[in-house]
């Protein structure tokens, strides 16, 4: 699905703070959204979290700077981080370039799967409007 110019694709879960999720087997895969990237401008640095770290859904677990901010990244999910994308150590601007795939964040192996119907669709009904109505408090800011 396409927002305004924000593409989000159907088979993804959104956190309110602007990352996604992808279920893949056991694990959930987090990145941040088309929305954050484009927000954020070009990336130039993430500080990687180390594996075996214990997340909690909502809370932050790690930050990324742009030229414009430095954010923090909030787990989508509870659980441990399992794997990191360590390409973006080298090449932090894949999130920019391929939010969805080459630039994903971390995968986490979920304590409590159930955490994920908290999440949004793009498919749901509020959604748009939810996005619409984000994308007008960040013009403001």
């Amino acid at each position: 699905m396409e927002i305004e110019g924000f593409r989000f694709p159907d088979d993804l879960y959104y956190s309110v703070e602007h990352f996604w999720g992808r279920v893949e087997d056991s694990l959930v895969t987090e990145g941040a959204t088309d929305f954050t990237q484009q927000l954020a401008g070009e990336i130039l640095y993430i500080e990687l979290p180390r594996k075996g770290r214990k997340v909690e859904q909502g809370k932050p677990f790690t930050s990324v700077e742009s030229g414009k901010w430095v954010g923090r990244v909030y787990a989508v999910v509870s659980g441990e981080i399992v794997d990191v994308n360590e390409q973006l150590e080298d090449e932090p601007t894949l999130i920019n370039r391929d939010p969805y795939g080459a630039g994903w964040i971390v995968k986490i192996k979920p304590s409590d799967s159930t955490e994920l119907t908290k999440l949004m669709r793009s498919t749901d009904p509020g959604f748009r409007q939810w996005l619409l109505d984000e994308i007008q408090k960040h013009k403001r800011t």
